[in-house]
């Protein structure tokens, strides 16, 4: 019988892995910060955080408000199949704070919009026709904003409206907050058309738009900054902000969209800062994004595009259900913004670069160690 066979002792415990990857984190930490750039602007979330719509009921938010008599509140709808009804959102923590049942209309067929307009009264836009043409008028509802965030119904204003040149689908209404017009944006995919209403609406007779200037987009929603200097349309995956110049649009750069599932609001901030992106869907994300033209400092001020805008739009054409991007959607790192320090595109073929030097590194120190 043979004794006890004796262990051989452990051999130190050693941790090459920490030191071979030292290299690697270093890399990392290195290609975030190219990324990033140490010029790059606070986040758009510090004053206005992205949240997620809580209400079940809110299946199809088509249209976004930002309140003025709420801060930190947004104004939102069903597309179509709810009823009359308007829901008061908590820009925080997502909950409803309110819903709305408007009073004194017909029923609503297709609500795609929602704009706060000078007169302290919102107004929402019955305007879609997914169809095309199908629907000789449409209709545009006005009441004032509640001063009190509780359910309650308000009685609604109901103005009918005709487009010059025939019926079209349309899911972006606007208020300018300045003259109080009201402005609509037709929906083709091959690009429509901006409509102006009349200087006043009628709650009698017909209220006739007519075309103003042509859109290269595919525009699901729109907004007019709080200045009133600059109009941001959207579409499913970008979108294009113009000079207003009076009454003249003019395009004047892209706006940094962000991916969401069926991208289709919009609002800008109450402050000018942010633009607030809006999406279909169940528990549905509103994110925010910087404004690609900033509030000016003084009322003498000229405003200029922000480092997140982009340069001059060209045609979008983009196709949501086509799946194909448009013509005229130029790659981001030549629109958008990164430019600086040598562009988004530049600086990820750095971090690659450098990723891979760091991971041939940290191969030849193992097989160094392995005895290779």
């Amino acid at each position: 019988m043979t004794g006890p066979r004796r262990r051989r002792p452990l051999p130190p415990v050693r941790r090459p892995r920490a030191r071979s990857l030292a290299p690697l984190a270093a890399v990392t930490a290195l290609c975030g910060g190219l990324l990033v750039g140490p010029g790059a602007p606070a986040h758009a979330a510090d004053d206005h955080p992205a949240f997620t719509i809580q209400d079940t009921r809110v299946t199809e938010s088509s249209g976004l408000a930002a309140s003025r008599l709420h801060p930190g509140v947004y104004w939102t709808h069903n597309d179509s199949d709810d009823g009359p009804y308007l829901y008061a959102i908590d820009g925080r923590s997502g909950r409803t704070l309110a819903r709305i049942t408007l009073s004194g209309i017909g029923s609503p067929r297709d609500v795609e919009a929602i704009s706060l307009g000078p007169d302290g009264r919102l107004y929402v836009g019955d305007i879609g026709d997914n169809l095309d043409g199908t629907w000789p008028h449409v209709w545009i509802y006005a009441l004032p904003e509640p001063k009190q965030l509780r359910d309650q119904t308000v009685r609604a204003t109901q103005y009918t409206v005709q487009y010059e040149g025939g019926p079209r689908n349309a899911e972006a209404l606007m208020v300018h907050p300045k003259t109080g017009r009201v402005y609509i944006a037709s929906k083709r995919e091959s690009g429509g058309n901006l409509y102006a209403g009349p200087a006043k609406l009628s709650a009698t007779g017909t209220n006739v738009f007519r075309e103003i200037a042509p859109v290269d987009l595919w525009v699901t929603d729109g907004a007019f900054s709080p200045d009133g200097r600059t109009l941001a349309l959207r579409g499913y995956f970008s979108g294009t902000y113009y000079d207003w110049n009076d009454g003249h649009p003019k395009a004047a750069g892209r706006l940094a969209v962000p991916l969401q599932r069926q991208g289709e609001s919009l609002t800008w901030t109450t402050d000018g800062t942010t633009l607030m992106y809006g999406s279909e869907g169940v528990r549905s994300q509103v994110r925010p994004e910087e404004a690609p033209v900033q509030p000016s400092p003084s009322p003498g001020a000229t405003t200029k595009p922000s480092p997140g805008g982009g340069k001059e739009a060209g045609k979008q054409g983009e196709g949501a259900d086509s799946g194909r991007s448009g013509a005229g959607q130029k790659n981001g790192d030549e629109e958008g913004a990164g430019k600086e320090g040598g562009g988004t595109t530049g600086k990820a073929v750095l971090v690659v670069v450098l990723a891979g030097a760091a991971l041939y590194g940290v191969r030849r120190v193992r097989g160094k160690r392995a005895g290779k």
